[in-house]
């Protein structure tokens, strides 16, 4: 079992047909809850309703919520969630919510440094408050996890840069790779070549490439593994590479191979798009079932 943190935004994902909690950094804790791992969040949550409740539902899951801030200034996040028909999802997500200001304490610190693993993701860094906290835990932090979420308008690029530079590994999708290399004002056709612009311009050693239904990608001290996906009607995207991003974190720190690794977490991956919502329950049959498919 790995002391995991998972820092950044908590939420409620407002579905067509009702709301469920959310949030990428939340969702990765759940995922690592329910693969063994002590996982943290830290996040912050309003003094209302809808923090209160998402506490209740938190409380009811093995994730340790003593990172997580309540603050009468500013309301619990709501996300609205629109799906395509292929059940691909866009994001409505306000400004400022209470996630926007996480505040820097001891107690933070002390979570941080006791943590094998640091996750963080670009979303939160939007505004300062939660940005500058984000700095400082991770000049303290052991393994640093950056999720990349792009979510337009609200990243620039300098703040990517920056939070790519401090990671250990960082997990893309595709389209955000891409982009990224644009701002380098570097493209090719070449996964591994886009991958190996990232490595060399951050000094990363790892990355994680997520390619949808195409499986995914993994490079390593400047070499290639791949998965190339399982099949699932999907249902909704919604958390799919959070799941993923979890099952890879746990995959590492449990020692396993390269291609271990990638199967696992790409068979998760699928099978929570397979689902509704974000963090479905998965058990061990399905997805040993699904990876021997």
């Amino acid at each position: 079992m790995s002391k995991i943190v998972c820092f950044g935004e908590v939420l409620w994902d407002v579905f067509p047909d009702g709301k469920k909690i959310g949030g990428a950094p939340l969702n990765v804790a759940l995922r690592l809850s329910s693969l063994n791992n002590n996982s943290t969040i830290i996040s912050s949550v309003g003094n209302d309703d809808l923090g209160r409740e998402l506490i209740r539902n938190l409380k009811d899951t093995n994730v340790n919520i003593e990172g997580l801030q309540t603050t009468n200034n500013y309301k619990t996040s709501e996300v609205v969630v629109t799906l395509d028909k292929s059940g691909s999802a866009t994001y409505t997500i306000e400004q400022p919510c209470a996630w926007d200001f996480i505040e820097h304490t001891n107690k933070l610190k002390k979570i941080t440094e006791e943590a094998e693993v640091f996750i963080y993701g670009s979303l939160a860094s939007r505004m300062q408050t939660t940005y500058a906290t984000l700095l400082k835990l991770i000049s303290v932090a052991s393994f640093k996890v950056f999720d990349v979420n792009l979510r337009k308008p609200h990243y620039n690029m300098e703040c990517i840069i920056e939070l790519m530079k401090y990671a250990d590994l960082i997990k893309f999708n595709e389209e955000e790779l891409t982009e990224i290399c644009d701002y380098y004002n570097f493209k090719s056709d070449s996964i591994d070549a886009l991958c190996a612009h990232i490595s060399n311009q951050t000094n990363t050693k790892h990355i994680c490439v997520t390619l949808g239904d195409k499986g995914a990608l993994y490079y390593k001290d400047d070499k290639v593994f791949r998965n190339y996906g399982y099949k699932v009607k999907v249902k909704d995207t919604v958390g799919a590479g959070d799941s993923f991003l979890a099952s890879f974190i746990d995959g590492i720190s449990n020692r396993l191979n390269e291609e271990e690794i990638l199967d696992r977490s790409c068979a998760i991956g699928a099978l929570v798009a397979s689902k509704n919502g974000a963090n479905p329950k998965l058990n061990q049959t399905e997805i040993e079932n699904l990876m021997v498919s």
